[in-house]
């Protein structure tokens, strides 16, 4: 079964205010975008993603929307939720079995209700996400207001009253995510009718909307109000993580032959020197051992699982490019690299006059500043293969933490 998740984070958040739109409203450090579409790209049953967004921020999107180990594509929005919703689902993959929608603005979604939601829309063909309502319902209504002294009413204002009392075990507060068989979520939204989310449109076709037990730390960030609210569940929710789980560390070795005819790429860099390092892309060690030590840290194979020496696609391949795709894969794991240290082992050339340029390259591959970043060249002394000048090697080590 495949697929796919729409994203919906098409609107600015007025009602929010500030200066910034909302999805890129940073909770606790990290912006509630980010945390919706990771949710979506880490979970195992999810294929691709496709977010909705404003036309300015899709034209530039942010960084983290760049580089993911699963397809990705950012699309503009359009004046309505539906309107961004549809632009993004011309956009999904036509080999889509279920479509999956959310709204960015709902960061704290979990994989279990991912998954059950996913399961039910399988089962029954549509599915939302719901809370059952917990206080007494009173659906109210408008009174034309009885002025004093024997006046005419005041229609145009009118007193709010109780117009009746609704039975609360059939009453649900909707949320995210909502999921669809394909055919009926694309038939919904050929519908004109404004409605509120894509539930709503699929119930006017006439398709029975099955719920799903939400959660209630799934909560919409629309107010200044619920900023609060959302930085203590950040809190209590990394509270809650076994500290094993928050911080993890990953190592990687690797070691070329020098040969003559090829140039010396390490760290991004080409090195002027008459030999350089044998491999299947441009063989730069230091990428190399840190992809191993970054796809570790997430328990996410190694080089050789994802880029292959066997595979034509990565003949002469960038090494900062697969280091930059390994950052996407612990992305999509639910980890982001927080340092990485590296020590380059090589008699000749000396490599200080390089290292700066190095760090940038990596650092902006991994996602972090050049401070995360540390490289350092040694000698081997003279002694074996390393010391005769015939071969590089490097050890790299990478910590990462649970998004």
């Amino acid at each position: 079964m495949f697929v796919s998740a729409i994203i919906a984070a098409g609107g600015r958040g007025r009602r929010l205010g500030g200066a910034r739109p909302k999805p890129l409203l940073s909770i606790r450090g990290r912006p509630i975008l980010e945390r919706s579409v990771t949710a979506f790209l880490a979970h195992p049953r999810v294929d691709e993603v496709v977010v909705a967004l404003a036309a300015d921020l899709a034209a530039a999107p942010p960084d983290y929307l760049l580089r993911s180990a699963k397809p990705l594509r950012v699309v503009a929005g359009g004046g309505r939720r539906q309107d961004s919703v549809a632009n993004a689902f011309r956009e999904v993959s036509q080999r889509a079995d279920i479509v999956v929608v959310h709204d960015a603005a709902r960061p704290f979604v979990s994989g279990d209700l991912i998954e059950r939601t996913i399961a039910a829309a399988a089962e029954s063909g549509a599915a939302l996400a719901a809370l059952p309502a917990r206080d007494t319902v009173k659906r109210g209504v408008r009174r034309p207001e009885e002025p004093a002294g024997g006046l005419e009413p005041h229609a145009s204002a009118g007193l709010l009253v109780v117009a009746e009392t609704l039975p609360r075990e059939w009453i649900f507060l909707a949320q995210t995510p909502q999921a669809f068989r394909r055919a009926i979520l694309r038939d919904a939204l050929l519908s004109m009718e404004e409605r509120t989310d894509e539930a709503a449109l699929v119930e006017r076709t006439g398709h029975d909307v099955r719920l799903v037990e939400g959660e209630p730390w799934n909560i919409k960030i629309t107010t200044p109000e619920d900023v609060p609210l959302a930085e203590a569940i950040a809190v209590s929710a990394r509270a809650s993580d076994k500290p094993a789980d928050r911080v993890r560390i990953g190592t990687g070795y690797d070691f070329h032959r020098m040969v003559s005819g090829r140039p010396l790429i390490l760290g991004g860099v080409t090195i002027p020197f008459d030999r350089g390092l044998l491999g299947h892309s441009d063989a730069d060690a230091i990428c190399h051992a840190l992809t191993d030590a970054v796809l570790g840290a997430a328990a996410a194979g190694d080089i050789g699982r994802h880029f292959p020496d066997t595979g034509p696609e990565w003949a002469g391949a960038s090494s900062i490019d697969l280091l930059r795709r390994a950052a996407g894969i612990a992305g999509t794991c639910g980890y982001a690299v927080t340092n990485v240290d590296v020590v380059v082992i090589a008699e000749r050339p000396t490599l200080h006059p390089y290292i700066d340029a190095m760090r940038n390259n990596v650092a902006t591959a991994l996602g972090v500043t050049p401070d995360c970043v540390s490289i350092k060249g040694k000698t081997n002394e003279g002694v074996g293969e390393i010391g005769r000048g015939e071969a590089v090697a490097v050890h790299a080590v990478a910590l990462v933490h649970q998004l």
